[in-house]
């Protein structure tokens, strides 16, 4: 127990700066505002991971936490496509994939947006394109809004999905 007191102390604090809380609740509120005027209604999102490595799940997993909250902001995680108005994919989209984030694609209604979350599923990140990989979620399906990073912060998740909801084609970096 004494080693690992000594290497805290050598290594000093290893974390990220909690962001400051004004951004996130700032961003949340522009978001509510956003979803009721395009749809009136909460804005149900629907998760696709097309082979990702699940770095990207554990910021968006975040986005229901305490801290942000989207379920009491009025968006919220659904099971299937046929009720979602956004679909959000991670990850390259490998081969195995392909067919079932064609269909997913599919069978969301219209008007649907799809942001493509991290670099992975922005350009295909270290995977790239292979024989078992086809690269960017552009590839497969159209995409509204990307959001690079690897993975990005759940903040730059919250402004992709926000720039979907207000119709402008975007590319969100953190």
């Amino acid at each position: 127990m004494l080693d690992v007191l000594k290497r805290i102390v050598r290594g000093g604090v290893l974390t990220e700066p909690v962001p400051p809380a004004a951004d996130a609740g700032a961003e949340i509120e522009r978001l509510q505002a956003a979803v009721l005027e395009v749809l009136g209604r909460a804005l149900c999102i629907r998760h696709v991971d097309a082979g990702s490595c699940n770095g990207c799940e554990l910021e968006i997993h975040a986005l229901n936490n305490p801290y942000y909250n989207l379920e009491g902001h009025g968006v919220r995680f659904v099971a299937s496509p046929r009720h979602a108005d956004l679909l959000l994919v991670t990850g390259p989209v490998s081969v195995n994939m392909e067919e079932a984030l064609r269909r997913t694609h599919a069978a969301t209604p219209d008007p649907k947006l799809v942001v493509a979350v991290g670099d992975c599923g922005a350009c295909g990140g270290v995977f790239g394109e292979s024989y078992a990989s086809r690269g960017a979620v552009s590839r497969v399906i159209p995409v509204d809004v990307t959001v690079s990073g690897c993975p990005p912060a759940p903040l730059a998740i919250l402004q992709g999905i926000l720039a979907a909801t207000r119709g402008r084609p975007a590319a969100v970096t953190r």
